[in-house]
């Protein structure tokens, strides 16, 4: 039997091979996915032998309703239901808004709510943080002035200029007596064993995201935790497209990285506690106690009202596409978005072509040079049918756009991590704010038009006519898109 397998070696691998695709291919059948996504795995498992497989279990699997949270431990727990039923808006809430202005904006505010008790909050004061330099400015003096706690979950911290400053205060505040915890992606971070002694040593509690260890990797490798938020007391919280590192602020001169962040003051930031304490009940070894100065009472006298969603694996629902579907689906007079890496799924493609058709006016902000070509050319290859359906596209040009942002009708605009991606709304985890202001939307709209400054308009025949070389490298990476 030995000599049999040796001799045939590759025969008996082959066989191997096709009983698992076999069974793999009868697992993607039950799980009554998209019919073509369906028939490109199982062509995929046939005509790529070990090849297909290794791309199914690397990026093919659904994590969807898997509950990789343990969520009961921390949804179930007294001041976390207390703080969530004295804040609870409801339906009753919606009577607050004046209902002719917001009008189907509701819509989206209830979509959120019944997906996942994703409260509406009105107590808040918002401030739009423009580029690293911005943000770190205002970063670093609320570092200095915690009192209780530090909270960070962040996809990329790097122990470099920027983010020794930061880690460098967290040392010093914990020192302090004050409980700093760090939640960080171990994919997208970079800490060297060094920095790491050091926050161990001034008892800064740290625990990495679903660390990559082979050969565990191939469910973790393709599922990072791309959130960018800080709670500080309880009282401030902070959330966009910047991490912590010096790619993000504009000191090397030929380099500009252009961003947007939230400064956020009120009830909203305890739903960023919410978020944080989840991803914290999921990160360490021990069953995680709330503590009630984690949602200390709200002093903020502004109405901006906020609405924070958060989308991951582990959610029943595609939250913040959802959100973003809704959103785009509802406009009534502009839609303005602004995103570093545009793959947008079936749902949103034709969204905003149906939209744009119907006379809305659609601007669409993309890098004209990405850091990843991949990406870049993925983003391409669906600028034409936006085009031709109106969509007015601009590619920006100073240096590159990281913003994540949306602005609708004056009324509504949103700042987050999530791209306008597929990665973004089905594989990794995200969180965005919701906006519902009048006069946080018209900032919006300024930050917008300052961007303009900087971009080329595509026009429709322009881009029709674009070299094949780049047609065919489009084409390309239009295959690979929902990988990138």
């Amino acid at each position: 039997m030995l000599e049999y397998i040796k001799d045939n070696l590759w025969q008996v691998f082959l066989i191997l091979n096709y009983a698992i695709a076999i069974i793999t291919a009868g697992s993607i059948v039950l799980s009554n996915l998209n019919p073509t996504k369906t028939l490109s795995y199982l062509i995929l498992l046939v005509a790529f032998p070990f090849v297909g497989l290794i791309i199914y279990f690397l990026f093919g699997q659904q994590y969807r309703k898997s509950k990789i949270f343990r969520r009961k431990n921390i949804l179930n727990q007294k001041n976390i239901k207390e703080w969530k039923e004295k804040l609870k808006l409801g339906y009753n809430g919606l009577k607050e808004f004046d209902r002719e202005k917001f009008s189907d904006k509701v819509k989206l505010i209830r979509l959120l709510y019944n997906n996942e008790e994703f409260l509406l909050t009105l107590c808040n004061k918002v401030d739009i943080l423009i580029n690293g330099e911005e943000k770190f400015k205002w970063l670093l003096k609320d570092l200095k002035n915690a009192k209780k706690s530090i909270h960070l979950e962040y996809y990329i911290i790097k122990d470099d200029g920027v983010g020794n400053e930061v880690l460098e205060i967290l040392c010093e505040k914990a020192k302090e007596g004050i409980k700093v915890r760090l939640s960080y992606d171990s994919v997208g971070s970079s800490l060297s064993s060094k920095t790491l002694k050091k926050l161990k040593e001034a008892e800064v509690e740290f625990h990495p995201f679903m660390p990559v260890h082979f050969p565990r990797f191939t469910s973790k490798l393709n599922y990072r935790n791309h959130r960018k938020i800080i709670i500080i007391d309880g009282e401030i919280g902070y959330v966009g497209g910047v991490n912590i590192s010096d790619r993000y602020v504009n000191h090397t001169p030929g380099i500009y990285w252009r961003d947007t962040h939230l400064r956020i003051e009120g009830e909203a930031v305890g739903s960023l506690q919410l978020q944080f304490m989840l991803n914290w009940d999921f990160v360490t070894p021990y069953d995680v106690v709330v503590e009630n100065d984690f949602f200390p009472k709200c002093t903020v006298s502004d109405k901006v009202p906020v609405q924070i969603a958060a989308s991951g694996p582990d959610t029943d629902w595609a939250n913040i596409m959802e959100a973003i579907f809704i959103a785009i689906s509802t406009a009534d007079k502009y839609i303005y978005i602004t995103t570093p890496y545009f793959i947008p799924s079936e749902e949103i493609l034709m969204a905003l072509i149906a939209i744009a058709k119907s006379g809305v006016e659609v601007k669409l902000i993309v890098p004209k040079e990405s850091d990843s070509w991949a990406a870049k050319y993925a983003t391409y290859s669906y600028l034409e049918k936006l085009l031709e359906a109106g969509v007015r596209v601009y590619l920006y040009k100073k240096g590159f756009v990281h913003a994540k942002t949306m602005v609708i009708d004056d009324i509504f605009s949103t700042v987050g991590t999530a791209n306008m991606d597929y990665r973004s709304f089905k594989i990794n985890f995200e969180i965005n704010a919701l906006i519902y202001h009048e006069r946080t939307a018209k900032q919006m709209v300024q930050t917008f038009n300052n961007d303009l400054e900087f971009c080329d308009e595509v026009s429709y025949e322009q881009w029709k006519n674009r070299a094949l070389i780049q047609k065919m490298q489009e084409s390309f990476c239009h295959l690979w898109a929902p990988l990138l």
